[in-house]
């Protein structure tokens, strides 16, 4: 699998979606390249990790924490805030999507000289943002609310979740509570991109 190009993506990401021979028509040998890898896609995900909130101390009275967001064979990282168990990290992490079935994982990690210590998971489940995005919704007023989600056994939810509709984008604000750890929560934007070309949901 080619590994994503940012700068192209930016490029799609503005073009009204288009069938997949248009776009390649467009593009050089090279571009064309990487975009023939979109035809299994059915989009991107912007996840955008905002905060962690009472996470566990790990070093002395503080931790260097750190989240790995994993899909798949994809692993991106957020930067590491050093002695904080409440960072603010409001990185902005980009991920294609084959199967919208398939969870995103995330685990914190405390950054350490040698060994990184873990300090919780969670799963995030986009199904439910994928359905909406399905509906295809249109002339919706900005910050118009089309779903709520609430915690329960089968989710990682701290909170009520909502899924609405900002600037014409489908978008979910949620707050995940880690698993297998004392304490912690990380606070998520999700955000779904159309891509030019992919399958598509």
């Amino acid at each position: 699998m080619y590994p994503l190009d940012v700068s192209l993506l930016k490029s799609i990401e503005k073009q009204p979606r288009r069938p997949a021979a248009a776009v390649k028509r467009e593009l050089s040998g090279e571009e064309e390249g990487k975009i023939t890898m979109l035809d299994h896609l059915v989009g991107l995900l912007k996840l955008r990790v905002v905060r962690g909130v009472n996470l566990a101390v790990r070093d002395l009275r503080s931790s260097d924490p750190y989240v790995v967001v994993r899909i798949g064979k994809q692993k991106l990282k957020t930067r590491v805030v050093k002695k904080s168990v409440n960072p603010e990290w409001d990185d902005e992490l980009t991920l294609s999507i084959e199967d919208p079935a398939v969870p995103i994982r995330l685990e914190v990690f405390d950054k350490d000289t040698f060994v990184d210590d873990t300090m919780g998971n969670a799963e995030v489940d986009i199904r439910p943002l994928v359905e909406i995005v399905k509906m295809k919704l249109q002339d919706v007023a900005d910050r118009t609310v089309v779903k709520k989600l609430v915690p329960n056994r089968q989710n990682c939810l701290a909170e009520e979740s909502s899924i609405y509709i900002s600037e014409g984008k489908v978008k979910q604000d949620m707050v995940v509570r880690l698993r297998n750890v004392e304490s912690g929560e990380i606070e998520l934007q999700l955000q779904w991109i159309d891509l030019p070309g992919s399958k598509g949901v």
